[in-house]
């Protein structure tokens, strides 16, 4: 499988778009990457640029961009708001699929050298990349910013990990290394005080500040500093004022979002910033975020207001982006800034995602794809719909207050079935599309004979599997129709019952194509258990389709 690995370069230019253009068009050039996002930002002065691609691919990019900004960008005449010491200040590689940390780090130390030794330009590792745990940390290293290090490179403590022992006045130094997925996330402030929305800084990243009594720092018995930790792990912030804007904001890195995610992030900061008399008025996100940061969220105020987080993912996206005020200073584009969507680009979800006209009218077109698998799939996608459907309003019926968590599972479970189901649609078809290219396959010699075999033994499998998975999953849908006819709305049985009917339809749909192509399939064994494994499937949901229509005629009827 392919090793994926994402570069966010940081750059120390905002403003000068030729000279971003330049930086990004040397990425650009090189084959197997693909540029997702280019963030500049004026009061900042810097541009955060997102690839992905495989690692040798994305190290040459990351490598023609450096020296491109070191050509381009002159450090004696920087000057922005964030910190930085360098025309290309940080250079994070992350693993995003099929590749460990550890040899992450290593391609990170690739890049490095490189740099280093073939550019001339002082580097020093971080994070994952970085041996020595007490130069790991990127503020640590970046302390003086590039202002301190005509001094500090010259420190035998801070020796470059790579390069020259020499201060580089144009071009600055450069930290490299490899680090987990980070989102980087500034919260808006009612306030032009700096000093204010440095103190709700300090009052939430996991470094808090230093104790003070007096006015003067409280030492240890060792005589180092006692710190007051803040209310976040994983969590750093600074406070600044961001002219272009008129506000002063809170600048914070999310370093790991499994432990503090970005909706407990965004509440911390609005409590913090009233026990001081601030407002949190929005906030914004520099660079990509994956997409279950946002759907979380999305979950996350839904439950507050004690609603039904099972609704569809584009609803979470919305609630979550109006929640956290994303859209205050810009338009939020989803499909601009969700790190999942750019990877899918336009191989997301073909048929799936076709308006029904457009939809019906290519099953009705001479080509013999989409089928009955694409269908079925279909089918039970409607089924499981109309019961997500029915959870959602009875969620949120007058006098069932007391009972809209359970429906709220419901439907989240219907959701899950629902997008399993969609993306089977497109499974379904691009099976039968890998059975059509193996038999287009050479057969000229017995070698090419023996693989056009496998080939097309390996697609059938597939066009065997992937309509038993839409069996599968469309029969665990029963489950929540069932429960959406006993318990659910009785104004909405009806839709239950018509629930029941598509899934039923998709089992049995599915099942006709798990039978027509298990004909061609020579491992017998494999062939004789899946049909019986089918059958029983198929015969369980249509007793349980009897049963869901019987409950919904005798609701129906009185």
């Amino acid at each position: 499988m392919k090793q994926l690995i994402e570069c966010v370069p940081n750059f120390s230019e905002g403003n000068n778009l030729a000279i971003i253009h330049q930086i990004t068009e040397a990425i650009a050039t090189v084959d197997g990457v693909r540029l997702l996002n280019v963030d500049p930002g004026k009061a900042t002065n810097r541009t955060v640029v997102t690839f992905v691609g495989e690692p040798d691919a994305v190290v040459e990019a990351a490598y023609r961009a450096i020296r491109k900004a070191g050509e381009l960008i002159d450090m004696t005449r920087h000057s922005g708001a964030h910190p930085r010491m360098g025309a290309t200040d940080v250079c994070p590689l992350i693993p995003i699929a099929n590749i460990s940390m550890e040899e992450t780090a290593e391609w990170a130390r690739k890049l490095a050298r490189l740099v280093g030794e073939d550019l001339h330009i002082p580097v020093y590792l971080y994070e994952a990349a970085q041996p020595n745990i007490e130069r790991s940390n990127l503020s640590v290293i970046r302390a003086g910013e590039y202002e301190g290090f005509a001094e500090k490179i010259y420190l035998p403590e801070w020796k470059p990990d790579f390069g020259p022992t020499q201060f580089d006045a144009k071009r600055g130094a450069t930290v490299i290394g490899a680090r987990e997925f980070l989102v980087a996330y500034n919260i808006n402030l009612n306030t032009t005080s700096t000093r204010r929305a440095n103190a709700v800084a300090f009052d939430i990243r996991e470094a808090g500040r230093v104790k003070k009594e007096n006015g003067k720092s409280v030492l240890d018995d060792t005589g180092k500093p006692i710190n007051i930790p803040g209310s976040l792990k994983s969590v750093k912030a600074i406070g600044w004022f961001i002219e272009e804007y008129g506000i002063a904001q809170i600048s914070i890195n999310l370093t790991n979002i499994n432990i503090t995610p970005l909706h407990i992030a965004f509440d911390e900061t609005c409590k913090k910033a009233t026990e001081r008399g601030l407002r949190v008025t929005g906030s914004e996100l520099v660079g990509l975020i994956p997409l279950k940061a946002l759907t979380d969220a999305g979950k996350y105020f839904l439950e507050k207001q004690q609603r039904s987080s099972g609704v569809g993912e584009k609803e979470l996206i919305r609630i979550a982006v109006k929640s956290l005020g994303l859209d205050e200073l810009s338009e939020f584009k989803p499909e601009e800034r969700i790190i999942e969507y750019l990877l899918a680009g336009e191989n997301n979800q073909k048929l799936a995602s076709l308006s029904l006209y457009d939809f019906a009218d290519e099953t009705a077109s001479e080509s013999p794809a989409p089928g009955g698998g694409s269908i079925a799939a279909y089918a039970g996608a409607l089924g499981v719909s109309l019961a997500t459907m029915v959870a959602n309003l009875s969620s949120h019926k007058k006098g069932w207050d007391h009972r809209w968590q359970s429906f709220s599972i419901w439907a989240e479970k219907g959701q899950a079935f629902k997008a399993e189901l969609l993306r089977l649609v497109d499974a379904d078809t691009l099976a039968f599309n890998g059975i059509m290219e193996a038999l287009a396959l050479p057969k000229g010699t017995d070698l090419e004979k023996s693989i056009r075999n496998e080939a097309i033994q390996a697609a059938t499998k597939k066009a065997i599997d992937v309509p038993f998975r839409v069996m599968e999953v469309a029969a665990s849908g029963m489950e929540l129709i069932r429960v959406m006819a006993i318990d659910g709305n009785p104004n909405s049985v009806s839709d239950a019952g018509v629930g029941a009917l598509c899934a039923r339809a998709a089992v049995m749909g599915a099942f006709m194509n798990v039978r027509i192509n298990a004909k061609d399939y020579e491992d017998r064994n494999y062939v004789d258990d899946i049909l019986s494994r089918g059958k029983l499937l198929e015969e369980k949901t249509i007793r349980e389709e009897q049963e869901i229509l019987a409950i919904v005629n005798e609701k129906i009827n009185g």
